[in-house]
């Protein structure tokens, strides 16, 4: 298969982004008490969001721009 790897990027980011809404929707249910957990799991959940956020945009970013950053640092 033949797949730019930009595409995968993209489909990377997406998974980024699913999983960091996963994580909000974890961080809401303890919070509000639905789930046991503590307020250092919260914070790792937290901290988790963030960089999920983070890898997303970015990897978001370079695909819509075209740019390949992935195979570049491997």
């Amino acid at each position: 298969m033949n797949i730019p790897v930009v595409n995968l990027q993209a489909l990377v980011a997406v998974v980024f982004f699913v999983a960091a809404v996963f994580v909000a929707r974890a961080v809401v249910n303890i919070y509000r008490g639905k789930w046991p957990g503590s307020p250092l799991i919260l914070l790792y959940l937290r901290v988790l969001l963030g960089f999920l956020l983070a890898g997303a945009v970015v990897l978001a970013y370079y695909s819509f721009a075209g740019i390949d950053i992935i195979s570049r640092h491997l």
